[in-house]
């Protein structure tokens, strides 16, 4: 509450006067934006020599001042407020926490809940610490009504971050009358009390004085609790103005009266003996004019006080006529609690104890007055003009004009007329506050009451919260952003779309001015609809159609949300045309609709409503298909069809789909014609109307238009099943392929086959340094990605698209795809193009030309013509060319490297070394050559090999996602790289295929990481009469690293786990590689999967029968005893106790999860286990990397450490079980960097310990910590594991004992480690006055006096603390 809508309102500050306290001037000196701002600041520098010369004025009127030791007479200002002021003020509003203040001379302050009273405060606490509502615990409207004139003492003034200060008041009689004690209590005083309890005959007052007991009979209590009609007694806590009737006992008892007419009647006088230090306000005096001056008067009054009146507070009846010693009634307004400083009022309705100003009547609260005339003008403080009903109003000199400089006092002379507006009321001055500004005459808003719900309001913004957006929409009127409203969709961050000080359009949803609540809505659906507004109940006429937010989509529908929380249901069959059976992800939380009101009941508040608008589908009823849409849906996604092409359009082709007789049109954007980009743009070039093209698959139909594509990668995976049909199939950790829908500054969107879209942020799209997105990524390039994390509510993905992550771990092999995919597709190219070209059939790489010089550039590189290639360019480098001088017109051979057909030219080169014939070489696969760059294309480079010059191409990307290289990675032309030779039959480019750097031995060859669990082959469930134990054989159709499938009969498949190939594993190996497809096997049935879920079926479970068959091919198994699996669905790990604690077994790596960070490993078909990061291994660098140790389907073995939290998954160690015993070595992970006091390190098993500054290294250093940054692997020793506190060491004559290495720092444990003349080091503690405190060892501290810091004497201690800060290295020495 209290930050969005601050109190006090709209109150304006007063202007400047001429303080007492010149220090509250200074501070105020910078206060930026303040209301009054010191008049020094405001002029320019054009007036700097007016400034001064009205400064030295200024100081010689303060100092004649001092002398005549007159009080400063101009009105109160907020500087002159200081903590423990007394004042009199009205209670201007009163709200369940705080009652807002009015104070002299326009100032206003509030008084919190918690300063009621103590009793009040008691009751309080009372009802928050039990949580239920107490009966005689009244709210602060039951107790307090505006109007009423109360007694404060300023607790604080606070500054808000807009230079405004809010004044902080109390009421408690403690506070407020902490001037007075028991002896000086007489009778006739008046003084603030409040209730403290009921008792039988009346009430006990607390009048805060301490020892006295104060009591009001019932008798003197009636005519009050009359007059107040607020109930039938006085509250606890209720603020009264007492009368002292009678003390007794030296003041330990007094009677008290708060009778209207007997408090009226009182006033203060010499016999109740008020002394300076207890004078209240409030008190009503008589009072002797002492001396009259402009801006107000001083009086004397209760014989020895003097006192000052401020125009303001004259009566404006006889202001003129008041004359030296002539006596009136005052009323005491306020008591400076340091200079004593006495402030009176003449204003009538003050001169009766009790009274109550008079309040403004409310229609007159920001009236424009056309005329108002000009009373009196004060030229430090502003005008009080007569308004038009004859009563007064100010206007503060920041309100007379729109800048200082535009300023004339002129036309505030007596009698001039202006026009203002009513800003707000004093009720203390009685005084309306008026402004002559003319952005406030013209000003939409001036108080929440002006601002309607609907209204289209322009703001500022302020701050931005959890909570949402808060808004200033003029000076004094907040509103806030629920963070639902800042936007259509709903923001994860919004700070990225809105800086503080943005201008900002938006709707009213809500206002109370009551409570000053404003609650706007940024959503530009609703900003900027033009339907009616619904804002009650009563406006909902059936039939009506208009925008609503949705609030909550639940199975039973939606509930949507209008103006001033008008709200109703959607039920579920009024969704929609067609039936929506999860409404809730169809919709989402914050989406704008429009809906129809089909009925309302305004008394109920209840609402039904329909998304369904009419009977005829509108353009922007999203409900309703169009007819065209209603043909029954003939494709299903990843069907495979021919089409013909109709029209070729830049962007893509629009087809027909052949062997259909409606001839259903569909389209091929450019981008989906192959899987590069390059390809994409060539075969765009190459094909023509009426071409047919096959095998494209349907993709999506999402648009207008059936959307197909030819990128084979995506079409594989569609085939493979290795794609995710809905939001709901994503699991984190999957592989998918897709394609760049957009390339933004912050990340790249993908979208996957079934239109399932994702981004990979900026930092997880590559394993290079991003620093422009478009440098990496184009529109339409096929990539694969790994799914990182789902937002299961906003139904977002996040993905990660680094080569280390998407790729399978053979860059040879995948880059070795690549290109063979890349030259397949080229082909198709060049087949086309022989149509409009046939001299593309000459043109292949390694041909011989011969050629015609036509030209050479400046640069070297020569241009050629020949009959064999007209229509072409050919050109050669200045590398190419050799070391040959042509000329124009000379005849030369060239041998061609490389044919674009895109820009139509031939690279050509004329090096002896590739011309030279050479008798061809029978080259085998896989092995390597030295060979010599010669040209370089975006996708492959041509080499070639330095024995045979046969030419060779090499890709340049080794996966669809390496895009990017530094200049330093880039290949040259000339650079000698090493080659191993893939493809050696030359193909219908003439090149062999060959990959970069040498071959690699037996590598387990995958194109792609299965994921997880979906995409474990899903495999059919087909009816089958196995039971465990039958013998089966079948054919391996395919081997996974961690299972293979084996084809049963025609329509079973089975699957043999990694487990079940041998009986004794080699650690280290990879069991299924020693299958290969095709295989015949005889295995054994040793349980069933169940389809859906993939876990393993017991035999006993009814779906047994339709389960997939899990078989076994050890020898062992074969003919004797078999393991059945386990059922984990009835029973846990724990319970079927097959495995104990220090157990080992052996198991299959599945994969490194990086999000969790842990190992994922498979025991057998049915039990999978893991292993913490910091339990793989007692190897640093193996911590650092585990993804590159670990391979898929490769056999370890493990120690079992228990079960997890589900107990369906094994908890494993790769380094044995872990004592971390004092004196062992462990290894750990540092989680946290604490500056001058050392690291915070996590230990495997979940434990953590801590490292101390003075065991990092055996060597101090000025920056210790500077090496090690969260995450980072270390090994430590255990100093000591006590209590379940561990302390670590990182030296290195600890870790290392058998190297002698130097120790320049050796471990001070305690004092017997120092002797008297040693030198130490160590690092400074703190400083104190007593000298430098400075740490020799975790528990050894040392001090060294100051005259020893310095051979000089140094005067400040705040240069010891600048040059010695904490953490500093020092060399000291031991003196005693």
């Amino acid at each position: 509450m209290e930050e969005n809508f601050p109190r006090g309102g709209i109150q304006k500050k007063p202007a400047e006067g001429k303080t007492p306290k010149p220090k509250l001037e200074r501070d105020n000196l910078f206060d930026v934006q303040h209301e009054e701002k010191s008049q020094k600041r405001k002029r320019s520098q054009k007036d700097q020599g007016k400034q001064q010369e009205s400064n030295k004025r200024f100081k010689a009127d303060k100092a004649a001042a001092a002398k005549d030791n007159v009080m400063n007479i101009g009105p109160l200002t907020i500087e002159v407020l200081s903590e423990g002021m007394l004042l009199l003020g009205c209670i201007k509003e009163v709200s369940d926490y705080e009652l807002a203040i009015s104070l002299p001379n326009g100032l206003s302050g509030f008084v919190p809940v918690t300063q009621i009273s103590d009793a009040y405060g008691k009751l309080l606490t009372k009802q928050v610490a039990q949580g239920e509502l107490l009966e005689e615990l009244n709210s602060l409207p039951d107790m307090f009504s505006p109007g009423t004139l109360v007694r404060c003492i300023v607790t604080s003034i606070e500054k808000s971050d807009d230079g405004r200060r809010s004044v902080k008041l109390s009421i408690d009689p403690k506070k407020v009358n902490k001037g007075l004690n028991s002896t000086a209590l007489a009778a006739g005083m008046l003084l603030s009390g409040s209730v403290m309890s009921v008792e039988d005959h009346g009430y006990l007052i607390d009048i805060g004085v301490t020892g006295t007991h104060a009591f009001l009979p019932h008798q003197k209590a009636k005519t009050y609790i009359k007059a107040l009609k607020k109930g039938p007694d006085l509250k606890i806590g209720q603020n009264l103005n007492c009368l002292i009737v009678e003390v007794k006992n030296e003041g330990r008892v007094v009677c008290l009266s708060i009778d209207r007419s007997e408090v009226a009647a009182s006033i203060a006088t010499e016999r109740q003996n008020w002394t300076l230090s207890n004078l209240l306000p409030g008190l009503v005096v008589k009072a002797r004019v002492q001396k009259v001056a402009p801006l107000g008067m001083k009086l004397t009054f209760l014989s020895y006080f003097t006192g000052i009146v401020d125009f303001m507070h004259m009566d404006p009846e006889k202001s003129m006529n008041y004359s030296p010693d002539q006596v009136v009634k005052a009323c005491v307004l306020s008591v400076h609690p340091t200079s004593r400083a006495v402030r009176l009022t003449l204003l009538p309705p003050f001169l009766h104890a009790g009274g109550a100003p008079r309040q403004l009547p409310g229609q007159r609260m920001g009236a424009v007055l056309e005329e108002a005339t000009v009373k009196a003008f004060y030229k430090q403080f502003g005008a009080v003009f007569e308004l038009d009903d004859g009563t007064l109003a100010f206007a503060r000199l920041k309100h007379l004009s729109k800048t200082r400089k535009s300023f004339k006092p002129g036309a505030f002379k007596e009698g001039c007329k202006h026009k203002c507006r009513i800003i707000d009321y004093s009720l203390m001055d009685e005084m309306c506050i008026v402004s002559l500004k003319h952005q406030v005459i013209e000003a939409q808003f001036l108080q929440y009451q002006d601002i309607h719900t609907g209204d289209v309001v322009q703001g500022k913004v302020l701050s931005l919260k959890p909570i949402g957006m808060q808004v200033k929409v003029a000076d004094g009127i907040r509103g806030l952003v629920p963070s639902l409203h800042l936007s259509d969709v709903i923001l994860k961050q919004p700070e990225k779309k809105y800086n503080i000080g943005d201008e900002v359009k938006c709707r009213v949803l809500e206002c109370n001015p009551e409570g000053k609540k404003l609650i706007l809505t940024l959503k530009k659906s609703l900003v900027q609809s033009k339907l009616p507004v619904l804002s009650n109940y009563e406006d909902a006429k059936p039939g009506l159609i208009t925008h609503g937010f949705v609030v909550c989509a639940r199975e039973f529908g939606c509930i949507v949300k209008f103006y001033n929380d008008v709200k109703g249901l959607v039920p579920k069959n009024e969704l929609g045309s067609e039936p929506i059976s999860c409404p809730e992800k169809v919709f989402y939380e914050g989406q704008v609709l429009k809906v129809m009101v089909l009925k309302c009941e305004p008394q109920q508040e209840r609402l039904l409503l329909s998304f369904r608008l009419s009977s005829k589908p509108g353009p922007e009823d999203k409900w309703k298909c169009t007819p065209k849409e209603k043909q029954e849906v003939k494709y299903q996604i990843g069907e495979i069809v021919d089409v013909k092409i109709c029209q070729k359009k830049d962007n893509g082709l629009e087809v027909s789909i052949l062997e259909d007789e409606d001839n259903v049109v569909a389209w091929i954007p450019m981008l989906h014609l192959s899987d590069f980009v390059a390809t994409s743009k060539l075969l765009w070039q190459g094909l023509q109307e009426g071409d047919v093209l096959p095998k494209v698959m349907y993709l999506s139909d999402k648009r207008e238009h059936i959307i197909l594509s030819r990128k084979s990668a995506v079409i594989s995976a569609v085939q493979e099943g290795q794609v995710v049909r809905n939001f709901s199939e994503i699991q984190p950790g999957m592989l998918l392929t897709g394609y760049v829908r957009n390339v933004m500054p912050f990340g790249v969107f993908v979208e996957f086959p079934f239109g399932v879209t994702g981004l990979a942020p900026k930092v997880s799209m590559s394993d290079k340094f991003v620093t422009d997105t478009k440098d990496h990524f184009v529109v339409g390039q096929t990539v694969i990605a790994k799914v990182m994390s789902i937002d299961e509510e906003k139904q977002r993905v996040l993905l990660n698209l680094k080569v280390s992550e998407c790729s399978s771990g053979d860059s040879a092999a995948e880059s070795f795809a690549l290109l063979n995919q890349y030259f397949k597709e080229l082909k198709e190219v060049r087949d086309l193009l022989k149509r409009g070209k046939p001299s593309i059939c000459e043109l292949v790489p390694g041909k011989r030309l011969p050629l015609v010089v036509q030209d050479v550039r400046e640069d070297g590189s020569a241009l050629f013509s020949g009959s064999s290639a007209t229509g072409w360019t050919v050109t050669a480098t200045h590398y190419h060319l050799g070391d040959k001088k042509i000329a124009p017109g000379e005849k030369r051979k060239a041998l061609v490297l490389h044919v674009d057909a895109l820009t139509s030219e031939v690279y050509v080169s004329l090096r002896d070394e590739l011309l030279k014939q050479r008798p061809k070489r029978r080259l085998r696969e896989n092995s390597q050559h030295s060979a010599v760059v010669q040209h370089i294309t975006e996708h492959f480079a041509i080499v070639s090999l330095l024995e045979t010059a046969q030419l060779a191409a090499v890709p340049i990307a080794c996966h669809f996602n390496d895009t990017f290289r530094f200049d330093s990675e880039k290949l040259r032309v000339g650079q000698t790289i090493s080659v191993t030779l893939k493809a050696v039959k030359e193909n219908h480019h003439r090149v062999l295929l060959a990959v970069q750097g040498p071959a690699k031995k037996n590598v387990f060859v995958r194109v792609r990481n299965e994921s997880e669990t979906t995409l474990e082959e899903m495999l059919p469930a087909v009816k089958h009469s196995l039971s465990p134990g039958d013998t089966v054989t079948g054919t391996i159709k395919s081997v996974k690293p961690t299972h293979v499938t084996v084809a049963i009969d025609d329509k079973l498949t089975g699957s043999i786990h990694a487990s079940r190939i041998l009986d004794e594993v080699p650690i280290g190996s990879f069991p299924t590689s020693t299958l290969k497809t095709g295989q015949k096997v005889t295995a054994r049935v040793i349980g069933g999967r169940d389809v859906n879920t993939h876990r393993c079926l017991p035999i006993t479970h009814p779906h047994f029968t339709q389960s997939i068959p899990e078989l076994s091919i050890r020898p062992s198994e074969k003919e004797g005893e078999f393991t059945a699996m386990l059922n984990l669905k009835e029973s846990s790990l724990k319970e079927l106790g097959l495995y104990n604690v220090g157990q080992t077994v052996i198991c299959f790596v599945k994969k490194y999860n990086v999000l969790k960070n842990w190992l994922e490993v498979e025991v057998a078909p049915d039990i999978r286990g893991r292993v913490p990061h910091l339990l793989l291994s007692l190897n640093t660098k193996v911590l650092k990397h585990p993804e590159k140790t670990f391979k898929n389907g490769q056999a370890i073995s493990a120690t079992v450490t228990g079960t997890d939290a589900s107990e369906t998954n094994l908890c494993l160690s790769l380094t044995g079980i872990q004592s971390l015993e004092q004196g062992t070595i462990s290894v750990g992970m540092v989680i946290k960097v604490t500056p001058h006091t050392g690291l915070t390190i996590a230990l495997p098993g979940g434990k953590t310990g801590k490292v101390s500054i003075f065991h990092l290294n055996d060597t101090y250093t000025e920056d210790p910590l500077g090496n090690f940054k969260v995450g980072k692997i270390v090994r430590c020793y255990i100093l000591s594991n006590e209590n379940g506190k561990i302390q670590l060491s990182l030296r290195q004559s600890r870790l290392n004992p058998k190297i002698n290495s130097k120790v320049e720092d050796i471990e001070i444990t305690s004092i017997k480690d120092v002797k008297k003349g040693q030198l130490v080091r160590g690092y400074v503690k703190s400083i104190t006055p007593s000298g430098v405190f400075f740490g020799l060892s975790t528990s050894l501290l040392g001090r060294i006096l100051f005259q020893n810091v310095s051979p000089y004497f140094v005067q400040k201690h705040s240069f010891y603390e600048k040059y010695l800060p904490e953490g500093k290295l020092l060399t000291a020495k031991v003196l005693g």
